[in-house]
């Protein structure tokens, strides 16, 4: 089995927020609820020090496709609802979960409700939480300027109205009520020989994407050259060796600076 996944040059990101606007677009995820984020491209915000000598970092954040993923072995139902696949992503079938949100408690880089455990973000999210639906919404985005949701949904007659729509054999690309969802590295456009959309959308080509498995790949050549971090866990935290937690697949290479390294 391969190990596909990603390389992020912090050095190249400038937190704009491209990936997170391009995640949104291509797989039609809902707006954060008041319980669930929402987000497979997400950021943990953190500030040190004290001004003047103040430091701020934008961490791109998603699913790290962890090679012993806790979220697979925890998946109670047979085949599983969320597996690994020959390619070593971390992958989920709509149809076969059962919405238990077992993977959600067991994955180090999720929570069930952000704002009760006070996370910034969460790498699971459960569509049965999905709150004030922006597209159901009556009332005008400017008063007296615009329209509503609700009436560009109604006039399409589809919702979301923007959709975009592409076919996987085991998830869909408007999620049903009461299933997890979550990263899958845009599989969908992978079969079709493309990129993630996050990785054609960052502007500073700061992601990379490819089999960790295959010396001879860009992003095995990255972590050979440049020392690497793994994420700990949702909470900013880096881990202390390489070979600890759920071995994740999302490596982070350099520090965003404005000198030359």
């Amino acid at each position: 089995m391969a190990r596909y996944g990603m390389v992020i040059d912090l050095h190249k990101c400038v937190g704009c927020g491209s990936c997170a606007i391009a995640c949104k677009t291509e797989n039609n995820t809902l707006n954060r609820s008041k319980t669930q984020t929402f987000n497979w491209a997400d950021y943990y915000i953190s500030t040190e020090g004290e001004f003047p000598y103040t430091k701020y970092q934008l961490l791109p954040v998603l699913c790290n496709h962890c090679t012993d993923a806790a979220c697979v072995n925890a998946c109670p139902v047979n085949p599983k609802a969320m597996y690994k696949s020959p390619e070593g992503l971390t992958l989920h079938n709509d149809e076969r979960c059962i919405g238990c949100q077992l993977c959600q408690k067991a994955c180090p880089y999720s929570t069930k409700d952000y704002s009760k455990s006070g996370d910034q973000y969460s790498v699971i999210s459960f569509t049965g939480e999905a709150g004030e639906d922006f597209w159901k919404d009556k009332r005008e985005v400017i008063p007296n300027g615009t329209g509503s949701g609700d009436e560009v949904s109604t006039k399409v007659g589809f919702t979301p109205p923007n959709a975009n729509i592409y076919e996987h054999p085991d998830y869909q690309p408007i999620r049903k009520a009461f299933v997890t969802e979550k990263c899958i590295l845009c599989d969908h456009r992978r079969k079709d020989g493309l990129e993630p959309y996050c990785v054609v959308s960052c502007p500073a080509q700061a992601r990379t994407v490819g089999d960790f498995d295959d010396p001879s790949s860009t992003v095995s050549k990255l972590i050979q050259q440049y020392p690497y971090k793994l994420l700990k866990n949702n909470k900013g935290e880096f881990q202390s060796s390489h070979d600890e937690g759920t071995k994740p697949n999302v490596y982070y290479i350099r520090d965003f600076a404005t000198t030359k390294q």
